[in-house]
């Protein structure tokens, strides 16, 4: 079994899959697209990585406001979540992704990655700290 997360950008979306144990989370791609709206291709791709990963749940990131009501982005991300379980069969599960973005920020200035490298990164560095947040989440859950 593995989880995949995934950040949903304009024109990316940010790929990262758990090791079969779920205990750790790995950044796999950036997936880029020319139109927001043309998401055809980028379902297909996400559906070959299901396949290549034995992907077997999604987590997709819910960019909520600050003060927990949803805004435009958040709600094309329902509308893509629609997409991801119509199209693959998979339960999708919604991950409050606040402040991962400024989280990805500052893990590429430890790493010293600058300038324009930085989006060939940051929401593939996203998508992994919103799987290791969901997977340690619900490791808290299972105990209780």
């Amino acid at each position: 079994m593995r989880i995949m997360a995934l950040d949903f950008g304009s024109k990316t979306v940010g790929v990262a899959v758990s090791d079969p144990l779920l205990l750790t989370a790995q950044g796999v791609e950036i997936i880029r697209r020319k139109e927001e709206n043309k998401l055809r291709q980028t379902l297909a791709r996400i559906e070959e990585l299901i396949v290549e990963y034995g992907v077997t749940h999604i987590v997709l990131g819910l960019p909520l406001n600050m003060d927990d009501t949803k805004g435009e982005r958040a709600e094309l991300s329902l509308q893509f979540k629609e997409s991801l379980e119509r199209r693959t069969g998979l339960t999708v599960t919604m991950w409050d992704e606040r402040l991962t973005t400024v989280e990805a920020d500052d893990i590429m200035n430890e790493a010293g990655i600058k300038g324009k490298d930085r989006k060939e990164y940051v929401d593939m560095i996203a998508a992994q700290i919103i799987l290791e947040d969901y997977m340690r989440e619900n490791k808290v859950t299972d105990k209780q």
